[in-house]
């Protein structure tokens, strides 16, 4: 099938469509239709991607599925996947049924809640399967409205803050990556991703060690390749989020429902991480290596800052939101080692924490619409009502902190093992998050499940439901397979991750020729 990309990234909204045109009514029955019509699309476009996964060949490095034709006022419309972004669409496609099955105790305006994350899941996978700049930069800033209105809308008490807060952070960001794609595109005179590589944006001709750029009173060492590398970084940087700009993040949990939560923290971060992958490194090589030290040190204050402001938190999501920003520091790190062991590491770890992140957060959600609080205070000896729900809150907790035989474990050792061959005090510091992240988690754990059912609001709560343990199911299985199983992705991603380090080494390599030469010619004249 020539447009299985397209289709696949576009049926959620034949989805949003139905309910938009066809749907009427607020009453419990339609209602019941809405989530019906949105699990169905969403199970569809699952079992569309599936076509994708099945007819990939995992021992290529090039894109595949490529779609590419005329588009809007010039531009092209381009599509395709390689062993990085087609793990990234199976995971967007995976989570969002389960998703939507985890919205089914929603009542206020139930069918614009739902159009909302079909339109959001049309915008995810657009942004993993676009090979044109502004296609991806479309699809990117896109995401940003779905998600706005559902914590602004459906979220808790202070969600207008929240949800600007959440707008405004991630959209400045952007602001500085569409500048530095229109200079790419003036300087290449193309869209197109594959065609902006270091040749263009780098400018062969100068000596990077020593040319600079005045900009508001400082020298930007590296001239142009270094701006455009800080443009994109402040998209993605915040987008991840990393360390000091991660304070949105928090916000956005505690105050959004608990499908946005997943949503949020499963796939929108990852695209920070995919972005870094997709641009950064193979568009901006030697500002990479140049700036490299400044990302590593970053993300090791990231992982051991933010496990100790979750240590100290009081609410269930915003320990979990902290504990994202903490593993998010380990996929930085794990691609600025830029080898192959930390490039795995951090798509392994990317993928992981979706399937790990997204159910902590259902775990909140089950004992939130039981309760109405997310306070850790209010619980304690849930083990004694609710043995199936403790029993999978232990799993996927010790799968956050890394326990071998999860898949948080594979994911957090490559990365180590990467940064530990490129800067062993950074490793050396970043593994002290593997002992803050049980310290946090337990705590987590043994305050709410553990103990003695002492509170008598707690009497009368009820375990897990079938429609909840079914939720959990396909999460279950997957951290377990992966963490038992990783070749199932280091198989797929390996080709490509090895083909894109192999492309950054031979443009830093010509980089150092083109400034030997300059510096021997400055030397004589």
């Amino acid at each position: 099938m020539g447009n299985l990309l397209s289709l696949t990234t576009f049926f959620p909204l034949l989805g949003a469509l139905i309910l938009a045109l066809f749907l009427r009514g607020d009453d419990a029955a339609a209602q019941s239709n809405a989530k019906w019509v949105a699990f169905a699309t969403t199970l569809a476009t699952f079992v569309i991607s599936l076509f994708i996964l099945f007819g990939f060949d995992g021992s290529s490095s090039e894109f595949q599925f490529v779609e590419d034709r005329q588009w809007l006022l010039g531009l092209r419309y381009r599509m395709g996947v390689d062993g990085i972004s087609v793990l990234f669409v199976m995971l967007t496609t995976f989570l969002m049924p389960i998703t939507i099955a985890a919205c089914w105790n929603v009542t206020h305006r139930v069918k614009e809640y739902m159009i909302a994350f079909l339109v959001l899941e049309t915008l995810m996978i657009g942004v993993f399967v676009s090979l044109d700049l502004m296609l991806f930069y479309l699809f990117f800033e896109g995401g940003l409205i779905p998600m706005f209105l559902i914590i602004g809308i459906w979220g808790g008490k202070e969600r207008i803050y929240a949800s600007f807060k959440f707008f405004l952070y991630t959209f400045l960001g952007s602001v500085l990556m569409l500048v530095a794609m229109v200079a790419m595109y003036a300087q290449a005179g193309t869209t197109c991703i594959a065609a902006c590589g270091p040749d263009v944006v780098g400018l062969l001709d100068y000596n990077f060690a020593s040319e600079t750029i005045p900009l508001f009173g400082f020298q930007i060492i590296g001239g142009a390749q270094t701006l455009m590398w800080l443009a994109f970084f402040a998209s993605f940087a915040v987008k991840m989020p990393m360390w000091p700009v991660h304070t949105w993040l928090p916000d956005a949990h505690v105050q959004a429902p608990t499908a946005g939560s997943v949503v949020l923290a499963a796939i929108l971060l990852k695209m920070g991480g995919y972005g870094f992958l997709r641009f950064s490194l193979p568009m901006f090589p030697v500002a990479s290596e140049l700036l490299a030290p400044l990302v590593l040190w970053l993300s090791a204050i990231a992982i051991v800052y933010t496990s100790l402001v979750a240590l100290v938190q009081e609410d269930m999501k915003k320990l979990i939101a902290y504990s994202s920003v903490a593993h998010m520091g380990y996929v930085t790190m794990g691609i600025f080692a830029a080898n192959q062991q930390g490039i795995d590491g951090a798509i392994f770890q990317m993928l992981s924490h979706g399937f790990i992140s997204g159910a902590l957060f259902l775990c909140v959600g089950v004992i939130y619409d039981r309760m109405h609080t997310r306070d850790i205070d209010a619980y304690g000896g849930l083990v004694n009502r609710m043995p199936a729900y403790a029993a999978i809150f232990m799993l996927f907790t010790m799968a956050n902190v890394g326990l071998p035989g999860t898949s948080g474990f594979i994911g957090e050792f490559l990365t180590l093992m990467g940064v530990f061959q490129v800067n062993t005090w950074v490793a050396a510091i970043a593994t002290t998050g593997v002992i803050l992240s049980a310290g946090y988690a337990l705590w987590l754990y043994r305050r709410v499940v553990m103990g003695d059912l002492i509170k008598e609001s707690l009497r009368s709560i009820t375990d897990m439901t079938g429609r909840e343990k079914a939720i959990f199911a396909p999460l279950v299985v997957m951290t377990i397979l992966l963490g038992v199983y990783p070749s199932l992705v280091t198989d797929i991603i390996g080709p490509s991750v090895e083909s894109l380090i192999a492309n950054v080494e031979t443009a830093q390599a010509e980089f150092a020729a083109h400034a030997q030469v300059a510096d021997a010619a400055a030397e004589a004249h």
